[in-house]
């Protein structure tokens, strides 16, 4: 399918619907989206004042962390995104090499449980979470480099008791589900 080109003001104007609507697309997705070079992107970006993707994360973590009772920002293993406590919450977490098996670099099951756990302990609006029970499923395999995006949601409460579910994805691959009873301890 070729996508035909479309100016600069129009391209622009669609960079910043797209980046108001999802803040953590890469400038690599932005290019294919637009058919354009990586530099076009940046300098498109820079023209609108707009952070590059990392700045972006940031800024909008920062905003997160602070409404997070149960554990510290630093042990929360990856970057939060946004967080309703007692609902639900998201968090990024960008895979590397030291993640990984070096033959195979695949991401080694610990580090995408470490971002489940930790994204289900932080959704809980209480001082103190800890994990009861965890039933997990490792559905696709993680190459070092791929970004995983965990999606938390408190499905149930009981007493001192959660139950929660999380979703990781690769893209919008399913590669991880984790069901969490958590037990607040206040």
């Amino acid at each position: 399918m070729v996508r035909k080109r479309i100016n600069k003001k129009e391209r622009q104007q669609k960079l910043t619907e797209r980046l108001k609507e999802d803040p953590f697309l890469t400038d690599e997705e932005l290019m294919q989206m637009f058919n354009v070079s990586i530099q076009t992107i940046r300098l498109d970006r820079l023209e609108l004042g707009i952070p590059e993707l990392r700045e972006r994360i940031k800024s909008v973590a920062e905003l997160t962390y602070s409404k997070v009772r149960t554990i510290g920002g630093t042990e929360i293993v990856g970057e939060l995104v946004d967080i309703n406590l007692g609902k639900s919450g998201i968090s990024i977490l960008e895979t590397n090499e030291n993640m990984a098996f070096k033959k195979t670099s695949l991401v080694r099951g610990h580090n995408i449980y470490a971002q489940a756990e930790s994204l289900a302990i932080a959704v809980i609006d209480a001082d103190v979470a800890l994990t009861g029970v965890a039933n997990v499923k490792y559905k696709i395999p993680v190459k070092a480099g791929e970004k995983l995006i965990a999606k938390a949601e408190v499905v149930r409460e009981r007493g001192n008791k959660y139950f929660v579910h999380v979703f990781t994805y690769v893209g919008q691959n399913q590669v991880f589900r984790g069901k969490f009873i958590l037990v607040s301890i206040d």
